[in-house]
């Protein structure tokens, strides 16, 4: 639903004449899709250079809607060129918008390359980040002999054929609470590198379109980029699937694979205390998985994931 200039302009007038209720407080519940191809990320960013992120983008639009300063908080923060299909962000607002019509004057001013996909009144000190369950990303990788145009921007061209056997089986050892120190990012610094993956597992086959899809309660920086980054060295043939829990033990990040490119990820899905996290099989892009089996909190602000 669209909202008209008129209609938005109402929202800023005050006086005896407009006979709409006042401006209130409201925190709003987003969810957000985005190709990250033109971003530098989703969090805004201190510096001398503007830089162009999600969060900044959303928060202007807001402001201008309601001529109020907007404050927006994201679940995760994903890295410059990652995309997402439902990334979930709490919107804290003063405005006389409904929902729907907040939905659309937020549309109607964002750039092709991101959307509101729904936007819902939530109680007024909820905050995504701190409601986050769980979240799902997805990384692709096109294993074709043959580059292909059309999956350039989101898909990871290996032209090396894969052992997606092997890869899936190197997989396994990331399933469980433990110690991802060998995955996050070189000269990252946080409180504990422990995190607990409930899905990791692979789809498709050597010579065609391969998809890794990873779930968990928590992610470090660059975390599902080096994950994948190890696991196509295993498909490579470079390490055997078994390597990979050497690689998690040893906790240097110098043993496992490189960093895969930042295009082929995306975020899917966020899981929070109003969509609790549901069984998971394998999930179409957009889609989401379902049952009614919730995953204990966890709060996850160290970095961008990417």
């Amino acid at each position: 639903m669209s909202v008209s200039d008129e209609q938005i302009g109402g929202a800023r007038e005050g006086g005896a004449s407009d006979s709409r209720p006042a401006a209130l407080v409201q925190t709003l519940r987003l969810v957000i899709q985005y190709d990250g191809t033109a971003f530098e990320g989703w969090q805004i960013q201190d510096g001398d250079r503007p830089a162009r992120t999600v969060q900044g983008l959303l928060r202007d639009a807001a402001a201008q809607i309601t001529g109020q300063p907007a404050r927006i908080r994201g679940a995760g923060r994903t890295d410059a060129g990652v995309h997402a299909w439902g990334q979930i962000a709490s919107l804290r607002v003063e405005s006389k918008l409904t929902p729907a019509r907040m939905l659309g004057a937020l549309n109607a001013r964002l750039p092709a390359d991101v959307a509101v996909l729904d936007c819902q009144l939530v109680a007024e000190d909820w905050d995504a980040l701190r409601a986050a369950r769980a979240k799902h990303y997805r990384y692709q990788i096109w294993n074709g002999r043959v580059r292909s145009p059309l999956r350039a921007a989101r898909w990871h061209w290996v032209r090396e054929g894969l052992d997606v056997g092997a890869m899936r089986a190197g997989a396994e050892f990331f399933v469980g609470r433990q110690d991802f120190a060998a995955m996050q990012a070189s000269g990252s610094s946080v409180k504990t590198t422990v995190r607990n993956l409930t899905r990791c597992d692979l789809t498709g086959a050597g010579g065609g379109e391969i998809i890794l899809d990873v779930e968990g309660e928590g992610f470090l920086r660059h975390m599902v980029r080096n994950l994948a980054g190890t696991l196509i060295e295993v498909g490579r043939g470079r390490w055997q699937p078994g390597a990979v829990r050497e690689i998690l033990n040893s906790l240097d990040r110098g043993q496992a694979g490189p960093t895969a490119p930042a295009h082929g990820l995306a975020m899917m899905r966020v899981w929070d205390d109003i969509e609790p996290r549901r069984a998971s099989n394998s999930v179409a892009s957009g889609d989401s998985p379902s049952d009614d089996t919730q995953v204990p909190d966890s709060v996850d602000d160290e970095g961008p994931v990417g």
